[in-house]
């Protein structure tokens, strides 16, 4: 399979799912670790995929919804962001509702 078809993929399937350095328990990074904890923090079940044992992965995200960074988290199937973007929606308390709604809005597909 392509490259850009399992990112797309890991995007379609997953309500939330943080592209990062390392794993949400044994990060790699501090952006990464930062983001995944305030992820964590919500209590809402998130997928991650570990971009360091992908290096196609790794090489080609940027490209996928042309972000240069890591993490990238993407909640409700979009781009959400990155490390900043989530840590201050997670301060301002929106993360969480996000985050609901999106494991919401799949629950609710799945069943129609």
């Amino acid at each position: 399979m392509d490259v850009m078809q399992r990112i797309d993929d890991a995007v379609k399937s997953n309500s939330i799912v943080i592209f990062m350095k390392g794993t949400p328990k044994m990060p790699s990074c501090g952006f990464s670790a930062r983001a995944a904890e305030a992820l964590m923090n919500t209590g809402v079940e998130f997928s991650y995929v570990n971009i360091l044992t992908d290096p196609e992965i790794f090489e080609n995200l940027p490209r996928y919804a042309d972000w240069p960074t890591f993490p990238q988290i993407y909640i409700n199937h979009e781009l959400t962001g990155g490390g900043d973007i989530i840590l201050e929606m997670f301060q301002n308390g929106q993360l969480k509702t996000v985050c609901e709604e999106a494991v919401a809005a799949d629950a609710a597909k799945a069943e129609s």
